[in-house]
């Protein structure tokens, strides 16, 4: 079973280079004192939602796995 800490875990070394998040867009320092918003809103590049072109879901532990049809292609 997946922990929630891996589901979320958007610095994993295989994430689809196409998975989207709110959190690439703010540019600001890493402040300790703020906590993390880990909101899941989470979307992929070629299908604009939160579906990936295969059906799956789109978050990081389910866009780790080249085995994947649309993994880093967006094709399916």
């Amino acid at each position: 079973m997946i922990t929630e800490a891996e589901r979320f875990n958007v610095n994993h070394p295989d994430l689809c280079p196409h998975l989207r998040w709110k959190g690439q867009f703010i540019q600001v320092e890493w402040d300790p004192t703020v906590p993390a918003c880990n909101d899941g809103a989470f979307w992929c590049l070629y299908s604009q939602t939160c579906i990936g072109p295969d059906g799956g879901l789109a978050e990081p532990g389910e866009c780790t796995s080249t085995g994947r049809a649309c993994y880093g292609t967006g094709k399916v």
